[in-house]
């Protein structure tokens, strides 16, 4: 009688985990669909565009498949140097966005606690940008950087740029325009880090005689690591393939074009689908291999 209680009894534990994990598996097939749908169906026709090879005398823009592996080694040959330019500004651009929002942030996270008021309308300010539209803003500084300008004027004048010189066009235009249009995907993740930082390790600190820049290396970056790495991630990624603020119709130039420009100019102006596809795949993969060591260095493998 016991051994058939004891039996019965374990009968539905077994069963219980069994049906815990189909349920679980029915609430996530919308997501695996949508991923499916929107996602590797888009990846994978990416990957298949890529090796396709032209219409024998078809017109501008007729391709058929084939597995034309060499567009991968046509587009490196032609377009590395996009990739140089792409990688080394939004490198820049992460810095200095790194540079700004961390006092921001900080100050807003931690000092301003105390002002409940001041904290929010900061807040609001940091997030106010995303109520105007991206290519609003970067219009709005070629306006500004143009050589009419008081601001350029001012530039010569003092003969920070020569007098025929100008700011658009320019590395520094396009890695200034890339800055301030990613400033708040930087601050928002470091303003949620620093905002839970617990002040008791900062008072522990200096109770145990660090100065503030010891306390402040050793105590509150290797706490707002996460935010760091986050707010980092947000900004390289999307920096990397900005073709708006690198455009001549922009900030940029011919000289200052980066790989997703000539996406652009490939897809569509010259029709070239597999060229584009390939230089998307290569970009991917780039920015795959460099989060992947990033985020492994850093220490916090958990956010991959």
């Amino acid at each position: 009688m016991a051994f058939a209680a004891f039996g019965s009894s374990a009968a539905p534990v077994e069963q219980a985990p069994r049906r815990r994990s189909w349920v679980a598996l029915v609430l996530l097939l919308p997501g695996l669909a949508y991923l499916a749908l929107f996602f590797l169906t888009p990846f994978v026709s990416l990957i298949l565009t890529s090796l396709q090879t032209p219409v024998e005398f078809g017109d501008v823009g007729q391709f058929q498949q084939a597995f034309k592996i060499e567009n991968y080694a046509i587009v490196v040959e032609q377009y590395w140097p996009h990739f140089l330019r792409a990688f080394g500004y939004a490198l820049a651009a992460t810095f200095f966005a790194l540079v700004i929002s961390y006092p921001l942030a900080y100050f807003i996270g931690v000092k301003a606690r105390r002002w409940p008021l001041i904290q929010a309308l900061m807040l609001t300010l940091v997030i106010a940008p995303f109520f105007i539209s991206f290519l609003l803003r970067t219009l709005a500084w070629k306006a500004l950087m143009s050589d009419e300008t008081p601001l350029v004027q001012a530039l010569k004048a003092l003969s920070i740029i020569p007098n025929d010189g100008h700011l658009t066009g320019t590395a520094f235009s396009v890695i200034f325009g890339l800055t301030y249009n990613f400033i708040p995907f930087m601050t928002l993740p470091l303003y949620t880090t620093l905002e839970r930082l617990d002040t008791r390790y900062l008072e522990a600190g200096s109770d145990l005689y660090a100065g503030p820049a010891t306390t402040f290396w050793k105590v509150t970056v290797p706490l707002s690591m996460p935010g760091i790495v986050s707010g980092t991630l947000l900004t390289f990624i999307p920096a990397s393939g900005d073709y708006i603020n690198a455009s001549a119709s922009f900030l940029g130039s011919a000289q200052t074009q980066m790989v997703g420009n000539v996406i652009e100019t490939n897809f569509l102006g010259l029709l070239n689908y597999p060229a584009a596809a390939a230089l998307s795949v290569i970009l991917m993969a780039v920015i795959l291999l460099v989060v992947g060591i990033y985020v492994r260095r850093s220490g916090t493998e958990d956010l991959l």
